[in-house]
């Protein structure tokens, strides 16, 4: 049973979605409580490997209310906890032109904070409008058969 706490869509807006990985996230405390009131935003985070570890920048976690000293900075660098063989496939991906890593989605796996990264590769304009339209056509028909659903009934 998956909480999911946040996503981002505008990941899903900006790039393909080539592969998916699900890692674990080094937090502090105030940190898992505040995530359990739903306090995250991953809106213009991104991933990277640093000295052989993946992290999260820019991931936005709200302070805990009811912290006080222990609360840290809302935005800092945060480690991600995948496995050695999966960060240097990611790092062999990631050289290839056009790829990058971005934050899809963060959930409740249990009791434990999980993170989906993506290994994506970016749009370009005519791309994206014809998502859009593509989502307008869907969206038109489903509308359509509902309203003839209706009229048979």
């Amino acid at each position: 049973m998956n909480k999911v706490i946040t996503t981002n869509k505008k990941a899903y807006h900006d790039y393909f979605v080539v592969d998916t990985l699900e890692v674990g996230i080094r937090l502090v405390g105030c940190e898992v409580k505040s995530l359990r009131t739903d306090g995250a935003n991953l809106k213009d985070s991104y991933c990277a490997i640093k000295d052989g570890q993946l992290l999260l920048f820019n991931a936005h976690i709200k302070n805990y209310d009811k912290g006080s000293f222990s609360n840290v900075g809302s935005t800092r660098d945060r480690v991600l906890l995948a496995h050695k063989s999966e960060i240097n496939r990611l790092v062999g991906k990631i050289r290839e032109k056009g790829y990058t890593l971005v934050p899809l989605k963060m959930y409740f796996v249990g009791s434990l904070v999980k993170v989906e990264v993506g290994l994506v590769k970016g749009k370009r304009l005519f791309d994206k409008k014809r998502a859009i339209a593509q989502r307008d056509e869907k969206r038109d028909m489903d509308r359509q058969m509902a309203e003839a659903k209706k009229r048979l009934r």
